[in-house]
């Protein structure tokens, strides 16, 4: 079984999930997924740029309402769940945790312990980060030892509830 570590802002799309799950033809894959709050991955500023550079300029007003620190965990831990559950619905294996400090450190030690074979990054796009190759796939590319593939999350908002 191929195993894909993949790390996540945002609870996976429909759209995002067939596009996961058949990135290796009929191969079966198994997911350890490594959510990061959005709140605690990047600065306010940073995101709101990212916001004004695709457009989104009512998502840069309120970058400063995106919930931050321990508010961020409940979400965080429901998109989890809700990404686990269409992963699994779509024929794989999936098990998962809500990362809360050091995401790299602790995506090179679930890579290591699982033996997995890729890591894929699911985000949106992080223009000034991706500039300064700070962004999680960049830095990941250093860290882990496997191939890294950095895809671009779905804009369709999935019902977590």
């Amino acid at each position: 079984m191929f195993t894909s570590v993949l790390m996540i802002e945002k609870p996976l799309s429909s759209v995002d999930v067939e596009f996961v799950t058949t990135l290796h033809g009929d191969e079966e894959i198994s997911f350890i997924v490594l959510m990061q709050p959005r709140g605690d991955q990047a600065v306010v500023l940073l995101r709101a740029i990212d916001d004004v550079a695709l457009g989104e300029l009512r998502k840069a007003v309120k970058e400063g309402e995106e919930p931050e620190g321990k508010a961020a965990e409940l979400p965080a831990q429901q998109g989890l769940e809700h990404s686990l559950r269409v992963l699994r619905e779509a024929g794989c294996d999936a098990v998962g945790q809500v990362v809360e400090d050091h995401p790299l450190d602790k995506l090179k030690a679930v890579v290591e312990e699982a033996g997995a074979d890729e890591v894929i990054v699911l985000t949106k796009p992080h223009y000034v980060e991706e500039f300064f190759h700070r962004d999680w796939a960049s830095r990941a590319r250093h860290k882990v030892g496997v191939p890294v593939l950095k895809l671009f999350a779905h804009n369709d908002e999935p019902d977590t509830e």
